[in-house]
C-alpha cells in the first residue's frame, strides 16, 4: 500500500480525535520543495472544559505539533524530509512574528511527532533518539536530542493499554488488528466509537473496490474488518447496505477470501454453516477470523453446531 492512502486515512482519523482539543489542519501546504504537512494541530487556549481523555495522544497534543504518520517504517531520508517540513514551518512562523512585531519563544514552535509502525535500532541510534523514562513517557516513544523538537513513536512497542489505543490503531499487522478489535468492543456510549468505526469501515470498503490490491492492502482489509462488521449493522439500519442473507453471505465470502487468499470449494461450503450461527456468535467468530487457521475455523464451526 502506498503512503498516500494511509496518509489520508490517518488524517481523517486524527482529525476526528483531535478536533475537540483544538484546531486541526490537514494537508497544510508549506513553502520550498516540501509538499504538505499531514496533520498540524494547535491546542485550544484556554482549554475547553472537560476535554476528552485520549491517553498518550492527549499528552502528545498538549502543545502545538505536527503529526507525520507512516504505514511502513520511514527511512532515514523520509525522516530528514519530515525534519525539513518542521523547520520550514518554524521559519514561516518566525518570519510572521517578526512582520507583526511579536516575539515567539522556542516552546511556542510546533513539535514533530513521527508515527511509525516500528523502528529499528539503527534508525534510533543514527538520530540519537532515546526514551524519557524520568518524565513518564512510555516505551516506544523516542525523543531526538532536545533542540530537534522531534520524537518518533514506534507503535508496535507501545504498551497494550487503553491509553495507547488511539495510536495503536495506526499501527500495522497484529498491533493494528488487536487495536481495531479493542475499538470495536468499546461501549456504544463511548464518544469516539461510532465516528471512528465509520471512518475505518469506509476505508475498508474503499480498499475492497481497489483493483490490483497489494499484499499490504489485503492485510489492512483484514485488520479493519472488526470495524466493518460492527459498522455494517448501522449501515443496514440506515438503509445504506443490503440487510438480507444474500448480502451478508457476500460479506462473509469476502472475509474468507481475504483471509485465505482464495475462496475454494471447501471455504465456499463453510458459508452456509456460518450463516446458520446466531448473529452474536457469528460476529464473534468473524472478528477472530484474522487469527484463525483454516483448520481452526472449521473446528470452531463444528463445535458451534454440535
Amino acid at each position: 500500500m502506498t503512503r498516500q492512502p494511509h496518509d489520508q486515512l490517518a488524517k481523517e482519523y486524527l482529525e476526528e480525535l483531535l478536533t475537540p482539543l483544538g484546531k486541526v489542519e490537514t494537508s497544510r501546504d508549506v513553502r520550498s520543495e516540501v509538499t504538505e504537512i499531514d496533520v498540524w494541530f494547535v491546542p485550544t487556549t484556554p482549554q475547553t472544559a472537560n476535554p476528552p481523555n485520549l491517553g498518550l495522544l492527549s499528552f502528545m497534543a498538549a502543545t502545538s505539533c505536527l503529526f507525520e504518520p507512516y504505514r511502513n517504517a520511514p527511512t532515514e531520508i523520509e525522516i530528514r524530509s519530515c525534519l525539513l517540513k518542521l523547520y520550514t514551518v518554524h521559519s514561516e512562523l518566525l518570519r510572521k512574528a517578526k512582520r507583526e512585531k511579536q516575539s515567539l519563544s522556542e516552546t511556542e514552535l510546533p513539535f514533530l511527532w513521527i508515527l511509525s509502525p516500528s523502528c529499528s535500532a539503527r534508525i534510533l541510534d543514527g538520530f540519537g533518539a532515546f526514551l524519557k523514562e524520568e518524565e513518564n513517557w512510555v516505551e516506544g516513544v523516542y525523543f531526538f536530542p532536545n533542540l530537534f523538537q522531534t520524537a518518533i513513536v514506534a507503535i508496535n512497542q507501545l504498551p497494550v493499554t487503553p491509553d495507547t489505543l488511539w495510536l495503536r490503531v495506526l499501527g500495522k499487522g497484529s498491533t493494528q488488528r488487536q487495536a481495531v478489535e479493542e475499538l470495536a468492543n468499546l461501549p456504544k456510549s463511548h464518544p469516539f466509537r461510532d465516528s471512528l468505526l465509520e471512518i475505518l469501515a469506509s476505508w475498508r470498503k474503499t480498499l475492497e473496490l481497489k483493483d490490483n490490491r497489494s499484499e499490504d492492502d489485503s492485510e489492512l482489509i483484514m485488520n479493519l474488518s472488526p470495524a466493518y462488521i460492527q459498522q455494517r449493522e448501522v449501515w443496514k439500519e440506515e438503509g445504506k447496505q443490503e440487510g438480507n442473507l444474500e448480502g451478508q453471505s457476500l460479506i462473509v465470502a469476502s472475509l474468507l477470501s481475504e483471509r485465505f487468499g482464495t475462496l475454494d470449494e471447501e471455504l465456499s461450503n463453510l458459508i452456509p454453516t456460518l450463516m446458520q450461527l446466531p448473529l452474536p456468535e457469528r460476529t464473534r467468530l468473524l472478528l477472530q477470523i484474522a487469527t484463525l487457521s483454516r483448520e481452526e475455523l472449521i473446528a470452531r464451526l463444528e463445535g458451534s453446531l454440535n
